[in-house]
């Protein structure tokens, strides 16, 4: 009975059957397509989440307006300046022009100070008591004890704790510096050694 009942209705039965195995591969592929976009979302907040925030850092000298400023996370020199207005018109755009990398990454905290056209040679003549102003000098108020490093001689960097020959010629290899970790950052010296120079040294 149960044979002659199959075999009548077997074309039936295997439609049916068939159908059953469609929607189940159907249900499957759906279930596998919504817990790979549900990752996907998961990794793509992580990295939105990642990347957001804001940095502060300041900048002096000869710009247009002074002071500190909140950046995006990422931020360049160029947009520090272009918060600050830009050069002032006494810049030293020689200067900016040689040392100041525009691309360079702001870091947290950073400060940086552009000076002004003439800064170099007082400093020099400061250093020096009046004479051969042809020397580097640095840009800071500690333009008497601070060596910098963006445009000091290899015989000046010699004059470093620690710099030597070698250290020194590496520092005018990699220069220009946005800031002193810089450094370390592009290889010219060691970590260890940039501790122990740090407050010797100056980019301004």
């Amino acid at each position: 009975m149960i044979d002659e009942i199959l075999s009548k209705y077997r074309y039936q039965l295997l439609v049916i059957f068939a159908g059953l195995i469609l929607v189940g591969v159907g249900v499957l592929f759906f279930k596998t397509s919504s817990f790979s976009g549900a990752k996907v979302e998961v990794l793509n907040e992580t990295k939105t989440a990642s990347t957001s925030g804001e940095i502060t850092a300041e900048i002096s000298g000869a710009v247009t307006t002074p002071g500190v400023y909140k950046l995006s996370m990422g931020a360049r020199i160029e947009d520090l300046l272009v918060s600050s207005g830009g050069f002032s018109v006494d810049a030293d755009r020689n200067w900016t022009d040689k040392y100041l990398n525009r691309a360079a990454k702001v870091t947290d905290g950073q400060k940086v100070y552009i000076p002004k056209t003439g800064e170099q040679t007082l400093g020099a003549s400061a250093k020096s008591g009046g004479g051969d102003q042809s020397g580097s000098s640095s840009f800071s108020s500690d333009s008497n004890t601070l060596i910098n490093v963006n445009t000091a001689s290899l015989k000046e960097l010699d004059t470093i704790p620690g710099i030597g020959q070698t250290y020194g010629q590496n520092i005018i290899d990699h220069r220009p510096y946005s800031n002193t970790q810089e450094l370390v950052s592009k290889g010219a010296i060691k970590q260890s050694l940039y501790e122990k120079i740090k407050d010797l040294i100056t980019i301004y």
